[in-house]
């Protein structure tokens, strides 16, 4: 038997992860209800059962107790804007009013990098707190607000994907946008994207906020680094839609606009999506483009409905987004019982069990990643958290009286919060214990 390395570690709790989406596949979950991960050079080695895999431990390992708690793949949020940590739960009667009152004077704090790191240094805390690993980031217009971001999250060591707004219309002048060629993105693709964790996204706000010829730029920089990832907002709020066809008059529809300036494909994250009809819809799924899911900022101002079942019929590409500032919470659990009741609000049923799907494997497919992160196959990288089912006196109850693990995972949607995330490991480092 081998010998016991400083680069291998054993975690023993039921686990819990996917092969497939359990709305398709009734086999997509795998459950070990005792169950063994193995980690070596932050990487999956082995998951199972802990009796198949205990021999396999070199001599001396022992590996960390967290019986009774349940280990999951670590939560990946698509659709998050770091520089609105300070204005989170600031009232407004919809979301254009939101942003000329909050969102664009908060914003102007990024000229200055020092207050770029402090709110990225607390951000990403509040993220492992809650559970993700892994989120796809909105910074400012400011190329200083990316560089204190990554470089917070390379001190973490953190798989995490984030971009430059571009916006250089409709708009404060503070804030406005005059890279001209797009420099300034380039710049910051050749000096983080592939940087140890660190991915670039090409980051249109949304459509009003760019002129055509910003909007042909992004697109022939998307087409110059087709590695890279593309996030924007698209089809949020009825008034927006009406707003983006006064625009582009000449687009059929509002995620027309993007189409045709080459922005929909594979790592192409599109925000909201709630307005879209069924050729949109349509058009998602033929090239590869995915849509974060945001329910809590949906409801917070009032935007409308995800349309679950119809996205599913198209073949979308789905994801859970908490979308901090607007959202209310950092956390995907808190998310995930948002859009329970925003499925059946439009007369369908998320389970629990396609839920954390969602979060975890869902999300990697959706951003193209499946082959790094979100699930506990050999080889991809070990970002896990465990949840721990007696985090409040309620879920202790309630959990205890479970019978099913559609009913566990249940009770820790729509109970759950940060209270329930014992645990966070990236890259097969604890980064987070409550």
């Amino acid at each position: 038997m081998p010998t016991a390395s400083p680069n291998v570690q054993a975690y023993r709790a039921s686990l819990l992860h996917f092969r497939a989406d359990p709305a398709f596949d009734d086999g997509a979950a795998l459950l070990y209800e005792d169950g063994l991960l193995i980690v070596e050079d932050g990487r999956i080695q082995a998951a199972g059962d802990y009796a198949a895999l205990a021999p396999t431990l070199p001599a001396g390992l022992e590996p960390v107790d967290y019986r009774g708690k349940l280990i999951v793949p670590g939560f990946i949020d698509t659709h998050l804007h770091y520089p609105q940590t300070d204005m989170i739960a600031s009232p407004a009667p919809g979301l254009l009013p939101w942003l000329e009152t909050y969102t664009f004077p908060t914003e102007r704090r990024y000229e200055d990098h020092e207050d770029g790191r402090t709110t990225a240094d607390f951000f990403l805390d509040e993220l492992l707190r809650c559970g993700t690993t892994t989120a796809m980031v909105y910074c400012t217009v400011h190329p200083q607000s990316v560089d204190a971001f990554f470089a917070a999250s390379e001190a973490r060591n953190l798989r995490m994907v984030a971009g430059k707004v571009l916006m250089d219309r409709n708009c404060p002048d503070f804030l406005r946008d005059l890279e001209g060629e797009l420099g300034e993105s380039e710049a910051l693709i050749k000096r983080w994207h592939k940087r140890g964790r660190a991915l670039y996204a090409i980051t249109p706000r949304f459509a009003p906020t760019s002129t055509e010829a910003q909007l042909r730029l992004t697109g022939e920089l998307a087409a110059a680094y087709p590695d890279t990832f593309i996030q924007t907002h698209v089809a949020e709020n009825r008034d927006e839609c009406t707003w983006v066809g006064e625009l582009f008059p000449q687009a059929r529809s509002y995620l027309d606009v993007y189409d045709s300036y080459g922005l929909m494909r594979p790592r192409a994250m599109f925000g909201h999506c709630i307005w879209l009809d069924d050729e949109d819809m349509a058009r998602m799924a033929a090239t590869g483009s995915a849509a974060a899911v945001c329910p809590t900022s949906n409801l917070f101002l009032g935007s409308g409905l995800f349309d679950f079942e119809r996205a599913d019929k198209a073949g979308m590409l789905l994801s859970l987004g908490t979308d901090v500032g607007a959202g209310t919470s950092f956390s995907l659990l808190q998310t995930m019982n948002e859009a329970y009741k925003v499925a059946r609000m439009k007369g369908s049923y998320l389970t629990a069990l396609r839920m954390f799907y969602l979060a975890t494997l869902g999300a990697a497919r959706a951003m193209g990643l499946a082959e790094t992160i979100g699930s506990f196959a050999p080889g991809l990288e070990a970002d896990f958290v465990v949840l721990d089912r007696e985090a409040t006196p309620l879920m202790a109850r309630r959990t205890g009286h479970s019978h099913s693990l559609e009913e566990l995972l249940f009770a820790l949607a729509l109970l759950g919060d940060d209270r329930t995330v014992a645990a966070t490991y990236s890259y097969g480092r604890l980064v987070h214990e409550r």
